[in-house]
């Protein structure tokens, strides 16, 4: 019974510890890739909204002037 009256975020606040370089170094190279995988994705599907509403869009077209 104890142990279900343990708040568990008491132990969180210890002391913060420097992590390894090559752990930090991998960690940014991980999260540069997923950027760069969700820039590439947004660059090949962005306007996927955009021109289907344009297909769908019914009556006269707007001239730009």
């Amino acid at each position: 019974m104890p142990e279900q009256n343990k708040n568990p975020f008491k132990g969180i606040q210890g002391d913060l510890k420097d992590v390894p370089p090559e752990l930090r170094k991998k960690v940014m190279s991980d999260v540069a890739m997923a950027k760069l995988i969700m820039e590439m994705a947004t660059l090949f599907t962005g306007n996927y909204s955009a021109l289907i509403a344009d297909m769908l869009r019914t009556g006269k077209p707007k001239r730009k002037k």
